[in-house]
């Protein structure tokens, strides 16, 4: 299979890869920020589901 063919939540995370890796942040800095972001977008989740 290649990139093109994959399910969108793979094309967008080989996207965030890159941009996160271009861009020489520290690990611990991007992972972090992941943390974030992830419990940003679960607490919109949990929301559109009680809506």
């Amino acid at each position: 299979m290649t990139l093109e063919q994959a399910p969108d939540h793979i094309k967008l995370a080989v996207d965030l890869i890159e941009i996160l890796e271009s861009n020489d942040l520290e690990i611990e800095t991007v992972v972090n920020a992941l943390e974030i972001v992830i419990a940003d977008f679960k607490n919109k989740q949990t929301s559109s589901t009680m809506a």
